[in-house]
């Protein structure tokens, strides 16, 4: 097992982002937190103020430090990308890219989505677009992690880099969506919940999991995109019922509706990805229903009418 590394994490001040960091800490590993300083990383990292978005920022909080693993929690774009590969390439063994299922938002397939439905070299990339307009970048979310992709798999073997496809995460008492707490307000008030007419399942993955799978791919050595996702799929239906059993009550009334705006965990397509690329790389996943219940605790807290 690798231990006392030099590791760079780009972002990881919150929820699966600061989960690694204190693992990577646990192990004997050196970290070192860069962000813009809006909050402090985890106790016993080191702390680099700099805009990732500005390379000039960047280097001057860099310096001449360089890092056997770099794992860049917050990269969104290709321009992102594009000075991450300029600045790193060279100064690092490993660069680790946290994407998103969201790279699949075109994969409409009843199969689970393996890693090779998008290969990022057959990516075309527009750093053009206006990527730095909040509005198009939330609604183009998972082009701007394809493109970012695309970017650094075009580095070669100049930057050994993987991307870590995440699916949707859950748990925690600090995750900041806001997701389950819509579920949790419906079920208690028996108000409806808007799901497609065709509604479908994904993958989905714990939050001590996901920081547990970055840690591991930290350490390895396998290059290009790798899909990160607990086994088996849920449901809306399956989510509701875990958020009603927690409640100790209330009632789910899904609304069917055809087009217009749904409730999150609901989706119009298929979001499974398959998992065996890492399953075969040697990372045991755990199945998603065994966790379920225990991040809906986690992140929703005690159940209504019980003291806190």
């Amino acid at each position: 097992m690798n231990q006392g590394r030099n590791v760079l994490v780009i972002g990881g001040n919150r929820y699966f982002g600061k989960r690694l960091v204190e693992r990577l800490l646990a192990a004997g590993d050196r970290v070192t937190v860069v962000n813009r300083g809006s909050s402090p990383p985890p106790p016993g990292a080191a702390h680099l103020v700099a805009d990732r978005d500005d390379e000039a920022s960047l280097r001057a909080a860099l310096g001449e430090r360089t890092f056997d693993v770099v794992v860049d929690q917050v990269c969104y774009t290709p321009r992102q990308a594009e000075t991450a590969r300029r600045v790193f390439t060279g100064r690092t063994g490993r660069y680790v890219m946290t994407s998103t299922v969201e790279v699949y938002e075109y994969e409409d397939s009843i199969a689970p989505v393996r890693e090779d439905a998008v290969d990022p070299l057959t990516v075309a990339v527009d750093p053009d677009l206006p990527w730095d307009d909040p509005a198009f970048l939330e609604a183009h979310y998972g082009e701007g992690k394809r493109q970012a992709e695309a970017v650094f798999a075009a580095a070669g073997p100049a930057l050994p880099w993987t991307s870590v496809r995440v699916a949707h995460v859950l748990g925690g008492d600090d995750d900041f969506t806001g997701r389950l707490g819509h579920y949790a307000d419906r079920i208690a008030a028996g108000e409806p919940i808007a799901v497609p007419a065709q509604n479908r399942p994904a993958t989905y993955i714990h939050v001590e999991e996901i920081a547990g799978f970055l840690f591991w791919a930290a350490g390895q050595d396998f290059t290009g995109p790798v899909n990160a996702a607990s086994h088996s799929t849920l449901s809306t239906e399956d989510l509701c019922a875990a958020v009603e059993a927690h409640l100790g009550g209330g009632r789910t009334v899904l609304r069917p509706v055809e087009v217009g705006q749904v409730s999150p965990f609901s989706f119009f397509r298929f979001y499974g990805m398959d998992n065996s690329r890492a399953v075969r790389l040697g990372y045991r996943f755990s199945p998603a229903r065994q966790w379920l219940a225990q991040a809906v605790a986690e992140t929703l807290g005690q159940p209504l009418g019980k003291d806190n």
